[in-house]
C-alpha cells in the first residue's frame, strides 16, 4: 500500500480529499509525517501548515488555523478549524488581518479580545508561509 485516502474539512468545507502518499503538519508536539501505515493517532494542530503529496510527487500547501489530525489504518483527516490552499490565499487581505490583529494587541482594543486577535495573528501568519512556499517552488 504506497497510498492512503486523505481527507481535509473544515466547519465550512471540505478542502481536499483523495489519495495521498504523505501528509505533513504542525502537531503540538512538532512537525508530524504521515505515511501509509501509520499507526493510529489523534492530535491537536498549531496553527501553520499541512502539506499533502499526492501519488506522483505534486504537494499541495494549505494553511490551516488550528485543528485535529485523525490516523485511522485507512484514511487521515485534517478537521481543521479553517483550512485555505497557499495559491487561494488573498496577499492583501492576509497582511490587512495580520496588522489588525497587531494593532488590537498592542492597544488592548475593546472589539476584538486578546484570544481572538492572537488566533487571527496566528491564521495571518500560517497564511502568509504557505504564500512564500508557493513562491519558492514555482522558482524550483
Amino acid at each position: 500500500m504506497t497510498t492512503f485516502r486523505c481527507d481535509i474539512v473544515s466547519a465550512e468545507d471540505e478542502i481536499f480529499h483523495g489519495e495521498a502518499e504523505l501528509l505533513v503538519a504542525t502537531g503540538e508536539l512538532g512537525e508530524l509525517g504521515i505515511a501509509p501505515r501509520h499507526a493510529p493517532l489523534i492530535t491537536r494542530l498549531k496553527p501553520g501548515k499541512v502539506i499533502v503529496t499526492l501519488p506522483g510527487g505534486e504537494q499541495l500547501d494549505f494553511a490551516v488555523s488550528g485543528g485535529i489530525l485523525e490516523v485511522q489504518p485507512q484514511v487521515v483527516t485534517v478537521l481543521a478549524d479553517t483550512a485555505i490552499r497557499a495559491q487561494d490565499i488573498d496577499e492583501a487581505a492576509v497582511r490587512k488581518a495580520k496588522e489588525e490583529a497587531e494593532r488590537i494587541l498592542a492597544k488592548k482594543d475593546p472589539k476584538m479580545s486578546a484570544q481572538e486577535a492572537e488566533a487571527q495573528l496566528a491564521m495571518s501568519l500560517a497564511q502568509l508561509q504557505a504564500l512564500e512556499r508557493l513562491r519558492k517552488n514555482m522558482k524550483h
